[in-house]
């Protein structure tokens, strides 16, 4: 059994739900975006998590979100994992992780080496940090456009936290960019589409399968 997690992140649907969960996804990311087309209304995102739950960790995906939103997104989907993929200050994941009880992950945009030392900062409070492309010029999601980045910058990384590798990744090239950045953890959006925002079920199992095997 291979010791890579994969995190299957912006399904919005049932049909892709069950197909990440029944393919063995170890996380499940439901975004809370709305300039993203993978954002999902608390009411299906409550659905898209009782199908999860005891299943695969729950993710809810946030952007430069207040507390109030995340105070209900606690409430009403009870995720297992809040993921900060905005401009949040360590102080604002801090704040989140005490009133909310759940782990938090912040994403951190990479483009060289010199974007690694800010996630210093942050691994003190997160208890993930997830390396993701920079998004590029004029886009309006932070995540999800798959671009890719040098995954050997992660290479014997050591924050005393656990990573996760995000950006560009394919059931293609996954088992390539674990091998190079010595992640043991992935995380895959675009790169099982077959359009921008509409997940395909061959290509999660597809991303699945490459990954547990590498």
């Amino acid at each position: 059994m291979s010791e890579i997690k994969v995190k299957i992140c912006g399904l919005s649907t049932e049909d892709t739900m069950e197909t990440a969960l029944d393919a063995g996804a170890d996380m499940v990311g439901l975004m809370f975006f709305p300039k993203s087309p993978r954002h999902v209304s608390l009411t299906e995102a409550c659905k898209l998590a009782d199908m999860a739950r005891g299943r695969a960790e729950i993710v809810a995906v946030t952007v430069n979100m207040d507390l109030d939103g995340l105070s209900r997104i606690r409430e009403l989907v009870a995720p297992d994992w809040i993921q900060f993929h905005g401009e949040e200050a360590p102080e604002a994941l801090a704040a989140a992780k005490v009133m909310q009880g759940t782990k938090v992950m912040k994403a951190m945009p990479v483009s060289d080496r010199s974007d690694l030392e800010n996630a210093l900062f942050y691994a003190v409070v997160a208890d993930c940090i997830l390396f993701d492309a920079k998004p590029p010029a004029g886009s309006d999601l932070p995540g999800g456009n798959g671009v890719s980045y040098d995954w050997s910058l992660l290479k014997d990384l050591d924050l005393k936290k656990p990573f996760m590798l995000s950006g560009g990744l394919t059931p293609e090239n996954v088992q390539e960019a674990i091998r190079q950045s010595g992640a043991k953890a992935v995380d895959v959006s675009s790169g099982v589409e077959r359009d921008k925002g509409v997940k395909d079920n061959d290509l999660i199992r597809a991303f699945l399968a490459a990954a547990k095997s590498a």
